[in-house]
């Protein structure tokens, strides 16, 4: 499609596009309506992942105050680090006319009659030129800096017209929803093998020498601390699987937008940064604040130090010993006074079942499977992934015109 371009202040845009103030673009904050103490689907900060799209989940509270949105409003963080690492999600979880609320250090975006639609409005808030301006735009002390709302709204962004917007969106929809997709497989997948582990070493019910399941076929069990247990296995401790270790504390000058490497914390990827402390299968859970949540891992990554580190001690006993550690009840191991905090200690000591080498096995054979296709999805994610990153600046700067009636 070729296009016509015109000078403005932020540059050479196309003939047939605006150049506007954010907030003659896009409502900010825009007016919705929730008395206090009714109850309503509330969206905390944590339950934004970076750099995605989907609300990851929220929860039912009586609303007192904070951001109040609607279905399709999107909600972009404030604060730092929250807004550098990309916390901007599209709302999709409320029913029509139904009303959620969220945190205070939430931004609400939604489109201006006649000028913006939602979904446009959506990819226009994690664009690289107005992510930066929003940067530029914090002020505060140090580690508590905030979006200033006069800076914000003054904000100059080019708008192309209606038509063109809706194609745009849905050109990097679609790419979302394939990648949202891949996410829903890979959680499906892994439920599968969280069934099969607790069929196998909850219930005792993994195949005998027959293939029947064991303990309802008379299996042989025995007595231990834990309760009963099949006859040839033990009760040991969690380091019998695994050796733990504590992740790096990263310095902020050393996280980069658009780093090569991931840097994970306690509550998942908190950015991108140039160097890699990790590049092996490991096992990583929360050790301060956020407990209780646990990621697999194989690729080059930083770790931060807020997190704790199991790597396995043998390959049979790599996702015995993931599925071993999502049914600890990290809030028993519990010992901060003023946030929640776990030891290397805690870990390596819980007293877990070990059972012998031949069910272990056979168990790791079949998640190697069921997560062999969960890492060729994550594969395709990134590429996914970053053919949306490089086509959105472009389509947003009109860089790449697309015709109206263009259909993926």
């Amino acid at each position: 499609m070729k296009s016509k371009f015109k000078q403005t202040e932020i540059g050479m845009i196309p003939e047939d596009w605006e150049e506007l103030k954010l907030s003659e673009a896009i409502e900010i904050n825009p007016k919705r309506e929730l008395k206090k103490g009714v109850s309503a689907k509330k969206v905390p900060m944590d339950c934004l992942s970076p750099f995605n799209k989907k609300i990851q989940s929220f929860e039912v509270s009586k609303f007192s105050d904070g951001s109040k949105f609607t279905n399709k409003d999107t909600l972009m963080a404030r604060i730092t680090p929250c807004l550098e690492n990309g916390k901007t999600a599209f709302v999709d979880i409320l029913k029509e006319d139904e009303v959620g609320f969220g945190s205070t250090e939430f931004i609400v975006l939604s489109g201006k009659n006649g000028k913006t639609i939602n979904t446009f409005v959506y990819y226009l808030s994690i664009s690289p030129q107005l992510r930066k301006e929003a940067i530029k735009s914090m002020t505060g002390t140090s580690g508590r800096q905030r979006v200033q709302n006069d800076l914000f709204e003054g904000i100059e962004v080019v708008i192309p017209p209606l038509p063109e917007q809706s194609t745009i969106a849905k050109i990097l929809s679609d790419l979302d929803s394939k990648i949202e997709l891949n996410h829903k497989m890979n959680k499906t997948l892994e439920a599968i093998g969280q069934v099969i582990f607790k069929r196998w070493f909850v219930d005792f019910e993994f195949p005998n020498e027959k293939g029947k399941p064991y303990k309802s076929s008379g299996g042989e069990m025995v007595d231990s601390e834990l309760g009963e247990m099949p006859k040839r296995w033990k009760v040991g401790r969690y380091e019998d699987l695994v050796i733990v270790s504590t992740g790096k504390g990263l310095k902020r000058d050393e996280f980069i937008e658009n780093g090569e490497f991931p840097v994970i914390g306690a509550n998942g990827e908190l950015g991108r940064t140039n160097n890699y402390l990790f590049d092996e299968k490991l096992i990583l859970t929360g050790r301060v604040g956020t407990l209780g949540t646990v990621y697999l891992i194989r690729n080059k990554v930083w770790i931060s130090d807020n997190v704790l580190i199991s790597k396995p001690i043998s390959e049979e006993k790599y996702y015995y010993a993931y599925f071993t550690i999502r049914t600890f009840d990290f809030k028993s191991m519990n010992r901060g006074s003023t946030q929640p905090l776990i030891t290397q200690t805690d870990l390596k000591n819980k007293i877990i079942i070990v059972p012998d080498t031949k069910t272990l096995s056979r168990f790791h054979s079949i998640c190697l499977n069921l997560f062999e296709k969960i890492y060729q999805n994550e594969s395709q994610i990134v590429r996914l992934s970053q053919i949306r990153d490089s086509l959105l600046p472009r389509l947003m700067s009109g860089k790449i015109r697309v015709p109206v009636e263009v259909r993926v």
